[in-house]
């Protein structure tokens, strides 16, 4: 079922306590799986979605990736004591495009271990990347122990996901680490073609408009 495969995103920066509480109505009346917000918003989405099984998503590093190890780390505790149950976090890809793959994958090893066994998904921000970059991105977020790499932030100007980054991803990944595919994904055709492509969760804010387009 297409809506158990989305993250409802709802980050924009100027997003209000009334834009969260319109997420929420998105997922009550869609049955969507899962609802990504902004470190802010943890706490009252988690709150507004108590006893309906879905699942709070924070973002930390967002949207650069360019926040210290640490304080993502701090970001990651923070987030899930206020309820969030899945951690995106962007990798420090300056540091993965300036040859210093140490220090991407202390980034990320520095989350997962915040993070407790909450699964931690590691936006690389593809459309910024060669592919040598991604697939080594990829095996970075794998070794560091993340649960899922994922295509972009969707704030990124050079773009966001494509079927081929995904296809990409999910070849360097193998089966056993999730594909998520956010950025651009706005409607029922777009989302079919990431999944076809590999991807295990779709990210998206117009979740509406794409659940309604099926037959």
């Amino acid at each position: 079922m297409l809506a158990r495969m989305i993250d409802h995103s709802v980050l924009k920066p100027e997003t209000t306590a009334q834009d969260i509480a319109a997420g929420v109505d998105v997922l009550r009346a869609w049955n969507v799986a899962y609802y990504c917000v902004q470190p802010c918003w943890v706490a009252l989405a988690a709150a507004s979605l108590a006893g309906t099984g879905a699942t709070v998503i924070s973002v930390v590093g967002f949207p650069h990736g360019c926040d210290t190890a640490d304080t993502k780390a701090r970001a990651t505790g923070q987030a899930i004591a206020d309820g969030a149950r899945e951690i995106d976090t962007v990798m420090h890809f300056g540091a993965l495009i300036g040859g210093e793959s140490a220090k991407a994958f202390d980034d990320v090893t520095a989350v997962v271990r915040a993070a407790q066994g909450i699964p931690v998904k590691v936006i690389l921000e593809t459309a910024a990347l060669t592919d040598a970059q991604k697939r080594l991105a990829c095996r970075i977020a794998v070794d560091a122990g993340a649960a899922f790499v994922k295509t972009s932030t969707g704030f990124h100007p050079a773009g966001g996901a494509t079927a081929a980054d995904v296809a990409l991803m999910r070849t360097e990944v193998g089966s056993g680490v999730g594909v998520k595919a956010s950025g651009g994904i706005r409607t029922l055709a777009d989302a079919r073609a990431m999944i076809e492509a590999g991807a295990s969760r779709i990210g998206a804010s117009a979740t509406a408009t794409i659940l309604s387009a099926l037959d």
